[in-house]
């Protein structure tokens, strides 16, 4: 079966969020995380399909995003006990085949068994035996997190190999992933990093903290110009990596840095995983993690110029970064139904 994993800027029919229970993880910061999650619903409720997975009392949660503007028939929600908020690497990785959509329910192990992740990693199960899903769920026996691969839909992906090939997920070698992508997701190559990586990060190395595809020849990745931070040396050797890459028509791919927010640390003292890479793209519009820092302006001016003809909206995810993850984690796109098997234009 031919199949292609379409780009993020590609059209969606909606964007899927798994609601922060209110005895989770983030239980002592629940209005504040409430008030996260709200505004992502909103921004993207109001411009196309969201579906919400939530624990417990759908019929509240519903009038509760109702009341916040977001159309009723925008709305799906499912009630499914979950372990966490982190949806972009639980929630399925939908591909278009011949056949139309394809959900694949790859399975997740709590990046590498640091986490309880059980419910988490029976979730899409429940989504397709709930009628969420509207098209055919394959369930496969690797692991695969949706923050560790960004694609251009032309069968281009870009991973770090820290995460990917890490010994608690898969281990194996390069050959082994590119073998599973190419049959899966449809990849024709694949674009490895080996620097990188935020402190605070408790993926490996998440490639939607460090570098994205903007379109099929440009990619933005978050940079430190600061040498006193600690991040400067990694970051530099990354850019370098990314600077060797080329399109897969052998040229250069056009690199826009981001600049690096200041430290954000927890109440220990560790320090948060703040990202401005770590964006989501939706119809008509780039949402943006903030972080209350004077970079947030240049961030979004800078994401603003990748993607002329989109509305970017800048989201306060300080409360996120708490529990080591942003925007982008909590989000997972879902292709539109009728996309062709070939590579839409940016």
């Amino acid at each position: 079966m031919i199949r292609r994993l379409p780009a993020e800027w590609e059209p969606q029919q909606a964007v899927m969020l798994t609601w922060p229970r209110v005895d989770g993880p983030f239980a002592p910061r629940s209005d504040a995380v409430t008030a996260n999650f709200l505004a992502i619903a909103t921004a993207i409720g109001r411009r196309q399909g969201l579906w919400i997975s939530v624990d417990r009392n759908v019929a509240a949660l519903e009038k509760y995003l109702l009341d916040h503007g977001v159309p009723a028939e925008h709305l799906k929600l499912t009630e499914l006990p979950n372990n966490d908020v982190w949806v972009r690497d639980h929630g399925p990785i939908t591909t278009v085949t011949e056949q139309g959509l394809l959900h694949l329910d790859f399975q997740f192990n709590g990046w590498g068994g640091k986490h309880a992740c059980a419910r988490d990693n029976a979730l899409n199960r429940g989504l397709a035996a709930a009628g969420t899903l509207q098209a055919p769920l394959e369930s496969l026996d690797w692991i695969m997190e949706g923050g560790a691969i960004d694609v251009d839909g032309a069968g281009t992906l870009l991973t770090t190999e820290h995460c990917v090939l890490s010994e608690t997920r898969n281990g194996g070698s390069r050959s082994d992933f590119e073998a599973v992508v190419a049959k899966q997701l449809g990849i024709k190559r694949v674009l490895w990093l080996t620097e990188g990586g935020l402190e605070g990060d408790d993926t490996d190395g998440h490639v939607d903290t460090l570098a994205r595809f903007c379109d099929p020849q440009t990619i933005v990745f978050q940079s430190c110009a600061r040498p006193d931070d600690s991040h400067h040396e990694s970051l530099t050797r990354m850019a370098e990596e990314l600077a060797a890459f080329r399109t897969a028509d052998g040229v250069p791919y056009h690199l826009v840095p981001l600049p690096l927010p200041a430290a954000n640390y927890d109440e220990s003292g560790k320090r948060l995983p703040a990202s401005y890479a770590n964006f989501l793209i939706i119809n008509d519009a780039v949402l943006v993690p903030t972080y209350g820092d004077v970079a947030d302006a240049e961030a979004l001016d800078t994401l603003r110029n990748c993607f002329p003809g989109r509305e970017i909206i800048g989201i306060d995810c300080r409360t996120l970064i708490h529990q080591y993850g942003s925007l982008h984690c909590v989000t997972m796109q879902v292709p539109s139904a009728d996309l062709p098997l070939t590579a839409a234009s940016s």
